[in-house]
């Protein structure tokens, strides 16, 4: 089935590649790629494929009386185990600002580049392992990767491919008999995990860091880039990525470097602002926006802690591991603006940073600007007309969300039925259904639950009076707010009954809904025939506001599964995160047919198959709130 993979992997012979052989962690300077060979599996075996991922390297769907041989083949060569005719393995060398500070060399400490590989339709795609062993960039780590992460990073990969995010896709999940161990919860309990491995397939996995092994040493942290000095690399790297990724700008500018380098920045800056846009308008966080997970070409790129944004919270922080909210939801845009400003200065001197700074500032916020508001003018069948006061709509509404705990998927989705005729029966049914939405008593005492315990509180706030400099040390003063925000809030709902709090959401989603109102009247007033326009409304709504996402609870209850040896639910999930705009009822019935047959399971086994009995659609139960991803 894999013969028919061509390579031709013109990044190994575009840049240059480390001539040791030494696979041990170590500096790697002068080059960008070391080549390296794949740690075998014990016993390895599919947990999921993606056709529609394999497809575009020209994969066909296997025939049934073929697939157990086709899966078998996929687990073989896609877990490292055997390498493909033509590819050859290598790590590639970065570096990064990890939480805002330079970390040096970091590198491909568990992925492996095994080449590229040319589609029947022309088309180049990187594919990589991701959890494949050792490299000379896995410092005190063991290049593996365990069943956890890699399900999250294979569904996560595809799910945001088919909301139209771009994203680097995942073709296979592979797992084994290996073991390695982790602590889960850093909590002094490690316990044995599956070695696991992600095929990941993108046209290029270069990133905002790989431009930065030319650093010189930093003025915070006094770290270096393996590469210092090195232009001559510098400038091999720039002639690759815009040939090969932006041959339009190479071809434009060919004569003239810093008018190609400068439109190349450009480029990469307004598509980072569209990617960002994309996210905030389905919820999604990265949780570890550092410049090395930041994508060359504007791609959503590795996929660790991040997670879709269940309760509307502008503030949400996605990785248990985020102290300080650097990477929470509403920050994604002005960090990945920082980020795009350390790139301009690791492309100093082929682009002098008085031209990309001026870029920087003339584009990416006003890029970001526009296509927010264009997509959530979609999210909001705002079709017709482009009125300013659209921006203002679109914060209130985000304002009500936030004030009622609405659920940011649910509640997008459901307005594609709001009917502009102001029947008080059908608002009063469109109101219940919206609170239906909305967070209940116990999910807002869970959530404004507070976290510290007084007597430590009670110590900061003493010590941020009497020695700011040694509370700077320990604390911060937005977490030490939002604490006493916690405790506010905390202290309200003790005082609001359930009636009090529905009452008080239907008037706060009502006055919304009025504004809503008002602003549809005004597209029907533009046209002449209103029935045609509210087909087209729910039309255009319905393929921009998902009904499914993945959810950190639905990944948790598929992770649950196949620890438990059973990769249906992972299977089932990757369908329906394949159609995340469409009703999947013939779906939910297979599942629960699924769920039955495997009623004999261990006990354990048992209450997760009850505890998946939720709609896919559904918002997180309570129980999902406990859920710490790191």
């Amino acid at each position: 089935w894999l013969d028919s993979l061509r390579f031709d992997n013109l990044a190994l012979r575009s840049l240059p590649v480390d001539t040791s052989e030494d696979s041990g962690p170590r500096a790697v300077p002068g080059a960008c790629f070391s080549r390296v060979q794949p740690s075998p599996l014990q016993n390895p075996r599919l947990v999921a494929m993606s056709l529609p991922a394999l497809a575009l390297l020209g994969l066909k769907a296997p025939a049934a009386d073929q697939e157990a041989a086709a899966e078998a083949e996929a687990a073989l060569y896609f877990s490292g185990n055997r390498l493909l005719a033509g590819s050859e393995p290598a790590a590639h060398c970065y570096c990064g600002h990890q939480f805002g500070s330079f970390a040096g060399q970091l590198g491909d400490g568990a992925a492996m580049y095994l080449g590229e590989v040319l589609s029947p339709q022309g088309e180049r795609w990187e594919i990589q392992l991701k959890g494949a062993g050792l490299t000379p960039f896995s410092r005190q780590a063991d290049g593996r990767k365990v069943l956890r992460s890699s399900i999250r990073e294979f569904l996560c990969s595809e799910a945001m491919f088919h909301l139209g995010i771009p994203t680097t896709r995942a073709g296979t999940c592979v797992t084994s008999d290996s073991k390695v161990v982790r602590d889960v919860f850093y909590d002094g309990n490690p316990k044995n995990e599956r070695c696991t491995v992600v095929l990941r397939i993108a046209s290029t996995f270069i990133r905002f860091g790989s431009f930065e092994i030319f650093k010189p040493p930093d003025e915070y942290t006094g770290r270096k880039g393996p590469s210092v000095n090195r232009n001559d690399i510098r400038m091999q790297m720039l002639d690759y990525v815009i040939s090969t990724f932006y041959p339009e700008i190479q071809e434009a500018h060919s004569d003239n470097s810093i008018q190609r380098n400068a439109a190349f920045f450009r480029e990469i800056t307004k598509r980072t602002a569209r990617l960002v846009a994309e996210w905030q308008c389905v919820g999604f966080c990265h949780g570890v926006l550092n410049t090395d997970n930041m994508s060359i070409v504007g791609l959503t790129i590795d996929y660790g802690p991040f997670g879709f944004m269940d309760r509307y919270d502008p503030e949400h922080i996605c990785n248990g591991s985020d102290n300080t909210g650097r990477y929470a939801y509403n920050k994604q845009p002005e960090i990945c603006k920082w980020n795009l400003g350390k790139l301009a200065e690791a492309l100093v001197p082929e682009l002098p940073l008085e031209i990309s700074e001026l870029i920087l500032e003339e584009e990416y916020d006003a890029e970001f600007e526009k296509h927010y508001l264009q997509k959530m003018r979609k999210k909001l069948g705002l079709i017709q007309l482009e009125l300013e006061e659209d921006s203002k709509l679109v914060s209130e509404l985000l304002e009500t969300m936030h004030l009622t705990g609405g659920d940011f998927t649910n509640i997008f989705y459901l307005l594609s039925s709001f009917s502009v005729d102001p029947d008080s029966s059908n608002l009063e049914d469109f109101l219940e259904k919206l609170t239906n939405q909305c967070a209940s008593m116990e999910e807002l005492k869970v959530a404004f639950k507070p976290q510290m315990d007084p007597r430590q509180l009670s110590m900061m706030l003493m010590l941020a009076q009497s020695n700011p400099q040694l509370f700077a040390l320990i604390g911060t003063k937005a977490n030490i707010n939002k604490e006493l925000e916690r405790i506010e809030q905390f202290s309200k709902l003790q005082q609001l009954t359930a009636a009090d709090l529905l009452s008080r959401n239907k008037r706060h989603w009502k006055e919304w809904l009025e504004k809503y109102r008002v602003r549809l009247q005004k597209e029907i007033e533009s046209i002449s025939d209103a029935d045609a326009w509210n087909t087209d409304r729910v039309k255009v709504m319905n393929s921009n506001n998902p009904k499914y996402i993945l959810r950190n609870y639905i990944a948790q209850n598929a992770i649950e599964a196949a620890e438990n040896g059973d990769f249906s639910e992972v299977r089932n999930v990757l369908k329906l995160l394949e159609n995340p705009f469409q009703e999947t009822e013939d779906f939910e019935e297979v599942k629960e047919g699924a769920e039955e047959e495997g009623a004999s399971a261990a006990a354990a086994a048992c209450a997760q198959e009850t505890r998946s009995r939720l709609p896919y659609s559904s918002k997180p139960p309570l129980w999902a709130s406990e859920l710490c991803v790191t």
